[in-house]
């Protein structure tokens, strides 16, 4: 079993202004609460097959999480794969609204491991992290807008 967790958000800036920012992929720290400390693992810093070391805290739960790009759509889609503790699936979407307004959708499928609750882990981390998700890309408005 795995977890949907889907969040968005619109940013009332052009596409290209969020896509700027979000490509950054040692950037997303600037945003992201969870995320404490991103480490490029390949020699390509963005793009398909960039490849990180993220450390990655959730309350008390620090761990570390792999995460290699998948998918890479210029100003449409970032996609990825965790292969840390959690497991799973995701993908930054882009959408330009008007011409000074993007809307930000983050979907993520993640999988927990057994010693971290399993598929009942997967239900109340996902409310957490929906939270913490929506918080973080709060944050990312502000730092654009």
């Amino acid at each position: 079993m795995s977890k949907r967790i889907e969040v968005s958000i619109l940013i009332n800036k052009p596409l290209d202004v969020v896509w700027n920012e979000v490509k950054v992929m040692e950037g997303h720290v600037n945003w992201m609460e969870d995320a404490v400390k991103i480490d490029i693992l390949s020699d390509n810093t963005s793009g398909l097959n960039t490849k990180m070391n993220v450390l990655t805290k959730v309350g008390p739960i620090t761990l570390t999480d792999i995460i290699t790009v998948t998918e890479w759509k210029e100003k449409e889609s970032i996609g990825v794969v965790h292969e840390g503790i959690v497991t799973g699936e995701g993908v930054f979407y882009l959408t330009e609204i008007e011409e000074n307004k993007t809307k930000f959708q983050w979907v993520e499928t993640l999988k927990f491991p057994f010693y971290l609750g399993g598929p009942l882990g997967e239900v109340f981390g996902g409310v957490i992290l929906k939270y913490i998700w929506k918080k973080n890309l709060k944050n990312l408005k502000e730092i654009i807008e």
